[in-house]
């Protein structure tokens, strides 16, 4: 049985489209929380608890294997914190400050960059030239996303204004690909290590935000509700996800994986459909079409 469960185990890991796919139905339910979080825990609160929660669970059964890995560890500490702290911390925090000063229209837009900016990072970074079918990709993706985010009304793009929420988020998508890109050259550790180092990282990076928080007057301890978002928070869109996005990394690198970030806003209008009952139109099947093709078409080189 053992056996079974490994050989299945690593068919799974071995399908990154099935992998980064599933990554990006968690973010979108990160999306729905940031929402729901309103009024029932303070943003920065909710980045902090998120990762206490992970490495609570963690650490009792991979800190042992971080302690191995010390050694190659070491030397790179320094960008491992960088990788947290911007890929964990920051954005995570920047994203949920955005949700409450900025329209859904403008947040769906402004993560649908980030692939942009992973292909940007990723020649700057390393070289990494995009094709022209790649480059084709990411703007049939990006416009399908703003289809999803102006309802079907692409032209009223012209007509957005942007707000502190505005920036904040489109920092917040400059951060993950960055942290996308850097991915490229972490240390050759388990995954499953490296990612709980990443996690308790967050975690102590998290706590002089929380603090700012209250010396500013926004702190709010969570409430019951607020304490069920946490929980489902730390287990998909902090743990699973984020093991998922490495592998994927992993497997088709950074560029092409960073494509599937778009599929994040079509996902976050199915998951509105079925857990609030927001009405699935017409536009939302369009964005649909464009998004997959386009992610199909930027997978077609190696």
């Amino acid at each position: 049985m053992i056996s079974i469960l490994k050989h299945a185990r690593d068919r799974f890991y071995a399908w990154p489209g099935v992998l980064l796919t599933l990554t990006a139905v968690m973010w979108a339910g990160n999306t729905v929380a940031g929402r729901l979080a309103i009024d029932q825990i303070s943003p920065l609160m909710l980045t902090f608890l998120r990762w206490v929660a992970v490495i609570a669970v963690l650490w009792p059964i991979y800190g042992g294997e971080v302690r191995r890995h010390w050694p190659e560890i070491r030397p790179r500490l320094p960008v491992i914190v960088a990788l947290a702290a911007l890929g964990f911390t920051g954005f995570n925090a920047l994203y949920y400050v955005a949700a409450h000063d900025t329209s859904a229209i403008n947040i769906g837009i402004l993560q649908g960059s980030i692939p942009v900016f992973v292909l940007v990072g990723a020649f700057l970074a390393h070289g990494t030239r995009a094709r022209l079918v790649q480059i084709a990709g990411v703007l049939i993706t990006a416009f399908g996303v703003v289809v999803v985010a102006t309802r079907g009304a692409p032209l009223s793009i012209l007509e957005l204004d942007f707000n502190r929420g505005d920036l904040a988020m489109l920092a917040a998508c400059v951060l993950y690909a960055f942290y996308t890109v850097a991915l490229h050259n972490r240390p050759n550790i388990p995954g499953t290590a490296f990612f709980t180092l990443l996690a308790l990282i967050a975690a102590v990076t998290s706590l002089p935000l929380v603090l700012l928080e209250a010396l500013a007057g926004g702190f709010q301890m969570p409430t019951a509700k607020g304490l069920l978002i946490t929980a489902w928070v730390a287990v998909f869109p902090s743990f699973l996800s984020q093991i998922f996005y490495l592998r994927g990394v992993d497997l088709i690198g950074p560029g092409r994986a960073g494509v599937f970030v778009n599929l994040v806003p079509v996902f976050a209008a199915v998951l509105a459909v079925t857990l609030i009952s927001e009405p699935f139109a017409a536009f939302h099947a369009v964005a649909l079409v464009l998004v997959i093709g386009g992610i199909w078409l930027a997978q077609r080189t190696a």
